[in-house]
């Protein structure tokens, strides 16, 4: 966890990386640019941030927003650093726009989509969802992000992290080499492998940004606080393919954490 934005990540945040599959990064991005986000969010949900009674289901999704809040909450200093350090420099590519915004809001009711799942990130060609892809070189995804654009308290919806995860999904992907598992065949278990994991709850202020391995196991849940949440759940695309096996060695903690779990 860092709160500077102007501090490299440290040697123990990205030991904690590699060991854990996630790391906290306070005041990634300013306030200022989550409350004009937030201000363009609550137009599109067609509800009325000050009447309760039109928040009359548990989530809305919103699809992908590129205007300037977004793209500049997307890519300050601090992440761009941070990128370098946890992908490598010149492996990933700028962010455009930020992906779905799944908005909870307070309610009684289930979701409907609070299942442990990894967000699987190649063959989306397939309109079933549950054939979309992973491998253990994570095609397609070098981190997945998320950007709080609310503050997030305990009781407010906050994303569900089994601690040390990826780790599980690294040792399950390995065997099927390249053509990876399907999201179907990943869950076929209900995620059983991590299961004994301890949990973590993605709360913080809004500006703030947790990021995650790409093969780490999270849950949504049931918002039970007052206010509704706003997050982001975009993937960081690579620029060149994540390896196992470079020959000068140069590994990124991505790549690290995967290597560590199955060799």
């Amino acid at each position: 966890m860092t709160d500077d934005p102007l501090r490299s990540l440290s040697a123990d945040t990205i030991r904690a990386f590699i060991a854990d599959g996630f790391i906290r990064i306070d005041h990634a991005f300013p306030r200022e640019l989550a409350d004009e986000a937030r201000a363009l969010l609550w137009r599109d949900t067609g509800c009325d941030p000050d009447d309760p009674s039109t928040w009359t289901r548990p989530v809305i999704r919103l699809g992908h927003y590129g205007q300037p809040p977004f793209r500049a909450a997307a890519n300050t200093p601090a992440l761009h650093r941070a990128f370098d350090q946890l992908v490598g420099p010149g492996r990933w590519l700028p962010q455009g726009a930020l992906g779905t915004f799944p908005v909870r809001f307070p309610s009684p009711d289930e979701p409907g989509d609070a299942g442990w799942h990894i967000d699987v990130s190649f063959g989306t060609e397939q309109p079933d969802f549950m054939e979309w892809r992973a491998n253990v070189e994570s095609r397609g995804r070098a981190l997945l992000m998320l950007f709080l654009f609310s503050d997030v308290g305990e009781k407010d919806a906050p994303t569900r992290i089994r601690v040390g995860s990826h780790r599980d999904i690294a040792r399950q992907l390995a065997p099927a080499g390249e053509a990876g598992l399907t999201l179907r065949e990943l869950a076929a278990d209900g995620f059983a492998g991590s299961a004994g994991r301890p949990e973590a709850l993605a709360t913080g202020e809004a500006g703030t940004v947790y990021l995650c391995h790409p093969f780490l196991v999270h849950s949504a849940q049931p918002h039970r606080g007052t206010r509704p949440r706003f997050m982001a759940q975009p993937p960081l695309l690579p620029a060149e393919p994540l390896s196992l096996q470079r020959t000068d060695g140069a590994y990124s903690p991505v790549e690290m954490a995967i290597r560590d779990a199955i060799t």
